[in-house]
């Protein structure tokens, strides 16, 4: 019976501990939003996810200028899938 309640301790923890990662990068997010051209790459990869939340033709716009500018090519690939998904949503 030990086992057991233990066990539901570490699921709970678990449960808690993912949910509060999760508001934290929502934070990060919300905070670096306007990150997109720093030169610290999390605060730019914050950046993307917060346009990806929030499509509009200006995120679209910007987009397009940082696909010019982003060094990176993990970044770049991310970025490009934003502006693809931005730009569907915009269509429809």
């Amino acid at each position: 019976m030990g086992s057991r309640k233990t066990a539901g301790w570490i699921a709970t923890g678990v449960i808690v501990g993912l949910a509060v990662g999760l508001l934290g990068w929502s934070a990060a997010q919300r905070r670096h939003r306007l990150s997109l051209f720093h030169p610290d790459k999390l605060k730019r990869l914050a950046a993307l996810g917060y346009l990806r939340a929030h499509p509009s033709v200006d995120s679209a716009r910007l987009l397009r200028d940082y696909l010019e500018w982003e060094p990176s090519p993990l970044l770049r690939r991310r970025a490009r899938g934003v502006l693809r998904r931005t730009e569907r949503l915009l269509r429809s």
